[in-house]
């Protein structure tokens, strides 16, 4: 677990409010901690979207994913805006859904005309039933079973191919005169400073063809009638805050366009992929999307230039900057144990089940009370979640002010990869979530019950009593 302590003087919970509007015209939601309709009215309580969040749960329970529409929205509008001011020519964002897929987050975005960017059968379904148009579904993922490529191609989706197996098994399933509709990623060897278990663009990578390999493989699609080659796709890593390594890749794939052309490639499309940071804690300082758009589209026209080649279509897949600062996570507190001269543990009604990523990636979060925003930060404790694991520690160093059972602990930046890697772990039901907007609440996942964790059960006859 990583230790890191905010700086300068801690105030109060409304500290980490996002900046006024008539300061800042247009925040970049990566930029901020809190979701920016994030206020507190005059009975001291955090509210969000227009609701009050201690009345959420009251309405819905705890823990409780608590997903901000405006935020969202905005993100997903700053990218694709950011796209149409600074690339000459067209371009398409996709939403990469493994941060956070369901039914509504990917009806939000496809409503802002984002695409989805899906790695499994489950996510491809799930895009498809929200209404998402195919023809803006990309279907990534390392080892594609033969039954999601099938579901892929009746569906119309673009398979991003990331090996030789798909290749031939793409082949292998193509019905007489079918063109299959691919892009091919390839590891481009940039190397980011970020966490060990979330890098993917340097060449000891699970993913994507060696660019060694790139002839062969080129050779080979090239001739295939049933694969149609339309783009390339690269992504190196995640919570990135460098400007240089996206500009490097943007490079790099300029050039594989320049070597598909040799082999009669007619490739249109360039994927950049995602990886745009967000601000986790006060020390964060992530380019804003505008910034980060920019500085691609830039690079991207220029090696186009120099090459002398028509601009591709241009793509990227941000996930993380779209999703996580549009959610906390609302938890009640319960128990506490005080052990003099080392520590205060403060217990809440979740955990890893329903947040990994701290037991993980070692990863840090802010949070403040709902019902205590302008009482002084007094203490520091550890957050601690509710499972049978000593590891199970949500924040380890938490300025926070005294609190009580039954106070409510709201944690920033939970929208991505939090409700997505949830787990039953000791048999707790996952939360549910709401999205909020305009003083309205909308359920949008249901909290499991008992009954559900045992709904794919089953007991042999010669079990039962």
């Amino acid at each position: 677990m990583v230790s890191t302590h905010p700086t300068g003087v801690q105030h109060s919970g409304s500290q980490y409010l996002p900046q006024r509007r008539d300061t800042k015209a247009n925040p970049s939601p990566n930029q901020e901690l809190l979701p920016l309709t994030a206020r507190v009215h005059n009975h001291d309580l955090l509210e969000i979207g227009g609701c009050d969040v201690t009345t959420l749960v009251e309405q819905f329970g705890s823990p409780l994913y608590i997903l901000d529409e405006e935020t969202l929205r905005s993100a997903c509008q700053q990218y694709r805006d950011a796209f149409k001011q600074y690339y000459k020519g067209e371009s398409q964002v996709l939403y990469a859904s493994k941060a956070w897929n369901c039914l509504a987050v990917c009806a939000i975005a496809a409503s802002e005309g984002l695409g989805i960017d899906v790695v499994s059968g489950g996510e491809l379904y799930t895009a498809l039933q929200a209404g998402v148009s195919p023809d803006k579904i990309y279907l990534h993922g390392n080892n594609k079973s033969r039954e999601e490529l099938i579901l892929a191609i009746e569906s119309g989706v673009t398979v991003v191919a990331d090996n030789w197996y798909e290749l031939h098994t793409l082949v292998e399933i193509a019905q007489p005169s079918q063109s299959i509709r691919i892009m091919l990623r390839l590891t481009p060897g940039i190397e980011c400073h970020t966490h060990e278990y979330i890098r993917t663009g340097h060449l000891d990578s699970k993913f994507g063809f060696d660019p060694n390999d790139l002839d062969e493989v080129f050779t080979f699609v090239s001739q295939q009638p049933a694969l149609n080659c339309v783009g390339v796709h690269a992504h190196i890593g995640s919570q990135i805050f460098e400007r240089q390594p996206h500009q490097d890749l943007a490079a790099v794939m300029v050039q594989w366009l320049r070597d598909a052309a040799k082999f009669g490639l007619n490739i249109t499309e360039l994927n950049v992929g995602g990886g745009l940071g967000i601000k986790y804690i006060e020390s964060d300082d992530p380019p804003s999307i505008e910034e980060w758009v920019k500085a691609i589209c830039e690079v991207i026209q220029a090696a186009c230039a120099a090459e002398n080649l028509p601009l591709p279509k241009l793509l990227s897949e941000p996930g993380r900057s779209l999703i996580a600062t549009a959610c906390v996570t609302a938890y009640t507190i319960g128990s506490s144990k005080v052990i003099p001269e080392i520590r205060t543990y403060v217990a809440i009604d979740g955990g890893m089940s329903d947040n990994p990523r701290p037991i993980t990636y070692q990863s840090v979060y802010r949070a403040v009370v709902a019902n205590k925003m302008s009482s002084p930060l007094t203490q520091t404790v550890t957050i601690a979640g509710k499972h049978c694991e000593s590891g199970d520690i949500l924040i380890k160093n938490a300025f926070l002010p005294k609190t009580e059972p039954g106070d409510i602990l709201v944690v920033m930046g939970t929208g991505a990869y939090n409700y997505s890697m949830a787990s039953n772990y000791n048999r707790l039901p996952r939360p549910a979530a709401v999205v909020v907007a305009n003083g309205e609440a909308n359920l949008i996942l249901q909290r499991e019950t008992y009954e559900d964790l045992i709904r794919q059960d089953r007991l042999p006859e010669r079990l039962k009593k």
